[in-house]
Order: structure tokens, then sequence, then C-alpha cells
């Protein structure tokens, strides 16, 4: 089932304790456009699919990534994106926007875009593999 985009939003802006829509927007799209360009296939059609119609375009038509970030360097480059922004500032924005794209996508969508990813985003999504607690 496709999210409406207020709902979307909303839920993005309470995770993320965003005093306006507009930098829970902002922060949607950088994450997504990041999340898109590790993403390939059926899996990414998938997640497009049950996200609002703007995220998904956003996912559908990323930046092309030359190599997989890893977790941190994913952290950094959405900080370099989001004017204002640090690596604190950044994993929150993650955290606020992964997790919600998580639950728009399910268990089961949401276990095979993290097979695509490198190791370690599990926790950017807000799940943590029991056994691997940094």
């Amino acid at each position: 089932m496709t999210l409406r985009w207020d709902a979307f939003l909303d839920e993005v802006r309470e995770r993320g304790e965003y005093d306006t829509p507009h930098e829970a927007e902002r922060a949607a799209r950088v994450v997504l456009a990041l999340l898109g360009a590790h993403l390939v296939g059926e899996v990414r059609a998938e997640l497009a699919a049950r996200l609002p119609e703007a995220f998904a375009l956003i996912l559908l038509n990323p930046l092309q990534a030359a190599e997989p970030l890893s977790p941190d360097r994913f952290v950094r480059a959405t900080a370099a994106w989001i004017e204002g922004a640090t690596e604190t500032t950044a994993l929150w924005d993650i955290g606020a926007v992964l997790s919600t794209t998580a639950e728009a996508a399910g268990d089961d969508l949401t276990e095979r875009i993290l097979l695509q990813l490198p190791p370690g985003y599990d926790i950017l999504f807000g799940r943590p593999q029991p056994g691997r607690r940094p």
C-alpha cells in the first residue's frame, strides 16, 4: 500500500522532531536520493511503489553512485547535502527518514533492501541485528 504524501511526511516530521514540514521534506528528499543510488532492480521499484509519488520519483531517478557508500560515508554525504547539517544531525535525519521508509516497505522488502546495501545499514534503518551491537 502506498503511503500518502502528508502521512509519510508527518511520520518523518514526528520521528525527526522537525519544526516544519519543509525540514522533514528536505531530509526525506536527500536521504531517499542517496538511498536510490544504492538500490537496483525489483527492490528499488517495489520500494518506490510504496512511497508517495514525489518521493518515488526521487528514489527511481537518483544520482548514480560510483561505489556503494559505507554507512559512515552515507552519513557524511547526507550532511554534505543538507545545508547547515553536521554528521550528528544527518544521522538523526537518516534515522527519521529510513525508519519511516522501512515501515512503509514492510519487513520482507526491508530485509531485501538491506541485502543490497553494505553491512551496517540495518542500524540506519532502525533495525539493529541481534548480537551485532557496536
